[in-house]
């Protein structure tokens, strides 16, 4: 094996097992969370529209709701970057597995989507807020194929459905009203 492959074939293999380790290490989501469907989403985002929103961390309401939305609308149109085959065959594969039998995504809540444009810094919470819905109301009357996500490779539109609504879930834990 050459030295090359051999510390590629080296990290990866200790990110698979960090990564593994999580499944046994984190708790699953919290029972009085709402179910990971669009129809549970769109509801807790409605509910939210009245209310006076801030966030906790780095980015606005607004920024989160566009990230979101963003997500979604690349899931119909394609992804502007995709990480490599091998990255979405290993790291992304176990990473989706590992969220989806938690029930819940924990990841980095200030992580751009790879080639994504900058959110526009002059919109309100509404506006993201009524994006975000659209989104996922478009998602969810999408008859066509999907765009294969830029880390998780290939997704059913079953599993991009709970990965969009843990990943907004996961946001929406930034969200304070």
């Amino acid at each position: 094996m050459k030295r090359r492959q051999f510390i590629s074939a080296s990290i990866v293999g200790g990110v698979v097992l960090g990564l593994g380790g999580l499944v046994a290490i984190r708790p699953g989501r919290a029972t009085n969370q709402q179910p990971l469907t669009i129809t549970a989403a769109l509801a807790t985002l409605k509910a939210l529209s009245t209310n006076q929103l801030t966030a906790s961390r780095l980015w606005t309401p607004q920024q989160i709701f566009s990230h979101c939305a963003q997500s979604i609308e690349y899931s119909i149109s394609g992804f502007p970057q995709q990480r490599p085959a091998w990255f979405k065959s290993t790291v992304g594969h176990l990473a989706f597995s590992v969220f989806a039998a938690q029930g819940a995504m924990s990841h980095g809540l200030s992580d751009s989507i790879p080639g994504a444009p900058a959110f526009a810094t002059d919109e309100t919470n509404i506006p993201a807020l009524n994006r975000l819905i659209e989104a996922l109301i478009t998602f969810e009357q999408h008859a066509g194929p999907l765009a294969p996500h830029f880390a998780y490779g290939a997704l059913s539109r079953a599993d991009y459905e709970l990965a969009h609504v843990m990943h907004l879930y996961n946001h929406l834990e930034e969200i304070v009203s």
